[in-house]
Order: structure tokens, then C-alpha cells, then sequence
């Protein structure tokens, strides 16, 4: 009996326990761990904040990338506003006293103006040497040229090429240009002439022979000078006699010296020469101290006093006419970087710079006022 029992209640144990485990149910935290594992697996989405990032920070860059080409932009607005112009001044013959005066005062008015202004010219006096330095100047781009010719009429093509391609155009000492924008004289040529002759004759007690050299037979403004003198001449100093053709120096201080020379030999009784080019009187001026004739024969002609030297002291020299090169050298940048800015140009324009106040003149051909002449006497003043 005793036995059953045992038997009986192992059996109901057993029942219990396995009844027990059939019904109780999975373990939660293994069946959840799944799902909390997922968790991780969603953390991208949680994170999607830094998938965007990348978009966030594409905002400056975007922002840059606009921005940059505005501040790039800049000197481009800078040089169309005349900041970065090129003017080149052309002169006759590079490295003699005239032109290197105007080349200090080229160089000091861009200095003062913001532009980049430079001279250039030939080693010798020649229109053929200017064209192929205007002709690079042209490939070069450059936005204005002042230009100084040998010859006017030479230069027309080359001239007309500049323009052709945008370039600013203005000239001196040539009145008589057909291609340029203008042209700017210190002052009305034929009275200049006409000055100097009222000196000359002063000088040869108003009788006598005299002799004209030009720098060249092709300058407009060295003709009206010496036609100028002339005229002068003929109507108010009748006992006045030009003596042969006019000379030409080729603006070469030793061309003058020995045209001079050969002039005493051929005509012993002249009393007088009028010079264009300004080392004429240079020139002249030595054959006549040379030959010991400088109480005799009188001197007059345009230059400068550093060039006519101390022959302006000794007699040799009697007097000198002139403008100041430096001075006409920013007139005629000027009138280039008022056309550039579109200002006026023509007559009654006043460029600002003393002599040019209030120009005169007729259609593209301008004159200033600014003539000076000079003797031993105040030689000193003018230090150039």
C-alpha cells in the first residue's frame, strides 16, 4: 500500500512538473532581446540628422562658390573704371634734353592721374623708326597714344591701324595729322615764328641776311614756325633777306653745326639764323663761336636752356623760344584721359594744366598759350 502511494505521488509530481512546463510561457527577455537588439538597427534613422549633414554644410559652399566670383569680379570693375590704363607717349628721337624733359613730365602726371603713362622713341630722328614702335604698341594693346611725329604725313597709316583698333590717338607738333582724335600745340604756331623773328631782327638791327633750319622738311610745326618768321619778316623788316632754302638738321645738334658752317662760307655777310629743331641753335651756335663771330651774327631759335648751355651766356646764342616739354607731355595724356572719361574736348576746354586753360584752335586741332622766350637774363628761371 505504502508502495502505491510512492508510486502515485512520484507520478502526480512528475504531471505537476511537466504540466508545469507546457504551460508556462517563453522567457520574455529572450524573445524581447530581438527587438531590443533592433534597436541599434533603427539608430540610423535616429541618426539621419548627420546623413543630412553633409547637405547643411553644402549651404557654405554653395555660398562660397556664389560669393566668389562677385569678389573675383572686382578689379575687372577697377580697370574699367580707368584705374589700369596704358597711355604711351611716341616721341621724335629718344635720350635728347627736349624729350627727356617731357618723358619726367609724362611719367609725374600718370603718377598723379592713376595711370600707367610711359615714353618711348627712336635712337635716331626718324619716321620710319616710329612706325614699327606704334605697331607694337598696338599688339600690345595699349589705350591711348600720345604721339610726337617726324613726320605726319608717314604716320597716317599706322595711326589710322590704332584707331582702327580702339586706341585713343591725340598728337603734338602736327597740326597737320589727317588721323588722330586731336592734336594739342603750346600755342598758335605762325605767332611763335613770328616772336622769334621779332627777336632775330632785335638781335640784327632789323637789316641784313639770315638764314632757316627745320628739323625736318616733313614737320608741320617746324614750317609754320619758320614760315611764321617769315611772314614776319617780309611785312615788318623789309632790309631783312633770307638767304637760301631751309635747312634741314634732322633734329641732330652736329647735322646743324656743319649746315652752319657751310652757310658762313657760302653767304660771309649773314647776320642771322633762325632755328626750329632745339638742338639747331646748339649746333649753329658752336660754328658761330668757333669762328669767333658772336658780337656779329645773332642766333635765335627754339630750344631749351639746358641745351643751348652756356653758348646762351657767351653771346653765341642770343635767344631762345620754347614751351616746356614737360608740361605739354601731360597736355596731351590729358585730352587722352578726358576723352576716356568721357569728358569734353575741344575749343574753350580747360585740361587743368597752366598754359592750357582755355584752348583755341578749330575742329581736332588745338592750342594752348603757354610760348616762353628766353635770353641771358632769366635763362636761370626756367632750371631745364
Amino acid at each position: 500500500m505504502i508502495k502505491r502511494l510512492l508510486i502515485v505521488s512520484v507520478l502526480i509530481l512528475m504531471f505537476v512538473f511537466a504540466t508545469a512546463c507546457q504551460s508556462a510561457p517563453p522567457p520574455a527577455a529572450p524573445a524581447e532581446e530581438p527587438a531590443a537588439e533592433e534597436a541599434p538597427a533603427e539608430q540610423p534613422a535616429a541618426e539621419e540628422p548627420a546623413a543630412e549633414e553633409p547637405a547643411a554644410e553644402e549651404a557654405p559652399a554653395e555660398e562660397a562658390a556664389a560669393e566668389e566670383p562677385a569678389a573675383e569680379e572686382a578689379p575687372a570693375e577697377e580697370a574699367a573704371t580707368g584705374e589700369e590704363l596704358n597711355f604711351v607717349t611716341v616721341v621724335k628721337i629718344a635720350g635728347i634734353n627736349w624729350f627727356n624733359r617731357m618723358e619726367e613730365g609724362v611719367v609725374a602726371w600718370g603718377e598723379e592721374n592713376g595711370v600707367n603713362a610711359t615714353l618711348v622713341g627712336p635712337a635716331e630722328a626718324d619716321a620710319a623708326q616710329q612706325i614699327p614702335i606704334i605697331e607694337d604698341l598696338i599688339a600690345q594693346g595699349v589705350d591711348a597714344l600720345c604721339v610726337v611725329p617726324m613726320d605726319p604725313t608717314q604716320l597716317d597709316p599706322v595711326l589710322q591701324k590704332a584707331m582702327d583698333a580702339g586706341i585713343t590717338v591725340v598728337t603734338h607738333e602736327a597740326s597737320n595729322q589727317e588721323n588722330m582724335d586731336f592734336d594739342i600745340e603750346a600755342f598758335d604756331n605762325m605767332a611763335f615764328g613770328a616772336g622769334l623773328m621779332d627777336r632775330l631782327a632785335a638781335e640784327m638791327g632789323e637789316e641784313g641776311e639770315y638764314a632757316v633750319f627745320v628739323g625736318s622738311l616733313g614737320s608741320k610745326t617746324h614750317n609754320e614756325w619758320v614760315d611764321g618768321g617769315i611772314a614776319r619778316q617780309q611785312e615788318a623788316y623789309p632790309n631783312m633777306t633770307l638767304v637760301g632754302d631751309k635747312n634741314e638738321s634732322f633734329d641732330d645738334a652736329e647735322v646743324a653745326y656743319q649746315k652752319a658752317k657751310e652757310i658762313l662760307a657760302a653767304y660771309p655777310n649773314i647776320k642771322g639764323f633762325q632755328g626750329s629743331a632745339s638742338t639747331d641753335v646748339a649746333g649753329i651756335g658752336r660754328a658761330i663761336e668757333e669762328a669767333g663771330l658772336q658780337d656779329e651774327v645773332a642766333v635765335v631759335g627754339t630750344s631749351l636752356p639746358s641745351i643751348a648751355g652756356d653758348l646762351l651766356f657767351s653771346g653765341a646764342i642770343d635767344a631762345i623760344g620754347f614751351w616746356d616739354p614737360a608740361v605739354a607731355g601731360a597736355a596731351c595724356n590729358q585730352i587722352a584721359l578726358d576723352m576716356k572719361n568721357g569728358k569734353e574736348v575741344g575749343v574753350g576746354a580747360d585740361l587743368g594744366i597752366e598754359g592750357y586753360n582755355a584752348l583755341i584752335g578749330e575742329g581736332k586741332v588745338l592750342y594752348g598759350d603757354a610760348a616762353v622766350y628766353v635770353d641771358d637774363t632769366n635763362a636761370a628761371d626756367y632750371p631745364f
